[in-house]
């Protein structure tokens, strides 16, 4: 399991996926480095993919220390 620091605190791909989804997932991959850095405040991005139901799969993205978060939903 790959868990990392995000904001001061610990989580597991499942915790980093609540924090954006708002709901605890069916099951999340492991975390990885996103592409990219926050656009708010420039600081590292991690990514994690999940599947917040049967039928989606979604990869999340959040700042590791600012509240910046977005994932890959068509809104």
């Amino acid at each position: 399991m790959s868990n990392r620091v995000v904001q001061g605190r610990m989580v597991t791909p499942e915790t980093l996926a609540e924090l954006v989804e708002g709901e605890r997932p069916m099951e999340a991959e492991p975390i990885q480095d996103a592409d990219f850095d926050c656009p708010e405040c420039g600081e590292n991005v991690i990514q994690v993919g999940y599947m917040p139901s049967v039928t989606e799969f979604v990869t999340a993205y959040k700042c590791q220390e600012c509240d910046w978060a977005d994932d890959d939903r068509d809104e």
